[in-house]
């Protein structure tokens, strides 16, 4: 595989690179033509042949055993879903909590995945949250070794950070739960994609992620990953798609109702086919680029993008370690008195909580670091003015 990223191919795939400088990738991915191509063959088969349903549904196996292969893992341990939220939700619905059980958490993480284990309370199970003492700190097993005990039956963080960029070590804390006989699941939105993800060597017990960032598909399609083995993992809902021996003549069967063994069961009937057929397409791109050529480039952003920071004086809230960061960095500036000037500038880019996030993805290039740069040089060299001006009046 080639080390380098042939730039000039990559943005051509994405038009909208021509209209504005997009450095947003964090919140959603333009979509790229041959994605777009993907949807429109889907729709011209149901609109010309009146859906060719057994083709699709071949088609979603084959990007089931795809998907797969990206996290390391089996096809069997891959199911559909709608998005990050719902298979967080699969997740905590599954483990088998008792009245009095705890799940740890980190505070300030992605609220839908708080909000999956905050509903278990009711029926008895703590909630626990962990502090991280800064923005730019990095969970690791010592993050979460006080909170947990002998009731502890889960840990949920996040791959990346959405709101400051860091890139916990997802490998330390599988280690950990795997010691402890603890459930280790990971949001994967922002990491999937962008970093290399291996779930059999992060020990990690499900992974849930959207499509809609790293794996450049439209929204109303997520992926979740259950290990193999964990057969105790049973879904909240049941549908025929869920059974082992679902019944062939559709006459319920209320004395059989055991679930297939593979990640299948958390599905619960018709899915997001066209964007299924669309992840395909996405994967074929993916491939092509590499992921890992994906985390090299969007690291190489990332250093100089720091270096601009430092000179213009503008604080970084995330880590600065390369090894502790991805793709996702957040200027610590007010949004209010940078806004204007940025949509002035058709730079696209999300407000955080701490100030404006800048998030890089395969497209993105070192001239745009450079042009982000001059933006930003702009608006703090007309601020400076601004001020001497009020100093002299």
């Amino acid at each position: 595989m080639s080390h380098t990223i042939d730039l000039a191919s990559v943005r051509s795939e994405f038009p909208v690179t021509k209209r504005m400088l997009y450095l947003d990738s964090a919140h959603q991915t333009p979509l790229a033509t041959s994605i777009r191509d993907a949807l429109a063959d889907f729709l011209a088969e149901g609109h010309e042949t009146a859906g060719p349903k057994p083709v699709w549904l071949r088609r979603v196996e084959e990007t089931r055993a795809r998907v797969a292969a990206l996290f390391n893992a089996a096809p069997s341990e891959i199911a559909f879903t709608k998005n990050t939220s719902e298979g967080i939700n699969i997740a905590a619905n599954a483990v088998p909590f008792k009245a009095g059980d705890n799940v740890v958490l980190i505070e300030g993480d992605h609220p839908n995945a708080a909000y999956a284990w905050l509903n278990q309370r009711r029926k008895g199970v703590e909630v626990r949250f962990v502090k991280l003492h800064a923005e730019s700190d990095v969970a690791n097993a010592e993050t979460f070794r006080a909170a947990v005990d002998a009731r502890t039956k889960a840990i949920c963080l996040s791959h990346v950070s959405f709101h400051a960029g860091q890139r916990h070590d997802i490998a330390d804390i599988g280690r950990f739960c795997k010691e402890r006989g603890i459930y280790l699941v990971v949001d994967a939105m922002q990491s999937v994609g962008v970093l290399p993800i291996d779930v059999q060597a992060m020990n990690i017990s499900v992974l849930a992620a959207g499509t809609h960032k790293g794996l450049l598909v439209p929204q109303g399609l997520g992926v979740l990953v259950v290990r193999d083995g964990l057969d105790e993992l049973q879904p909240a809902y049941l549908a025929m798609s869920s059974l082992a021996n679902p019944p062939a003549d559709y006459i319920a069967r209320p004395d059989d109702l055991k679930t297939r063994s593979d990640a299948a069961r958390f599905e619960t009937g018709n899915l997001n086919l066209p964007d299924i057929q669309a992840l395909n397409a996405a994967i074929d791109l993916i491939t092509k680029v590499g992921v890992e050529n994906v985390e090299r480039h969007t690291l190489s952003l990332g250093d100089r993008l720091i270096e601009l920071l430092d000179e213009l004086r503008i604080p970084l809230v995330g880590p600065r370690k390369r090894e502790h960061r991805a793709h996702i960095y957040v200027l610590g500036v007010r949004l209010a008195d940078w806004a204007q000037h940025l949509a002035d500038n058709q730079v696209r880019v999300s407000p955080e909580r701490d100030g404006i996030r800048i998030s890089f993805a395969m497209f993105n290039t070192l001239d745009d670091v450079e042009r982000l740069g001059d933006v930003l040089r702009r608006h703090s060299d007309a601020a400076c003015a601004s001020r001497a001006v009020e100093k002299m009046d």
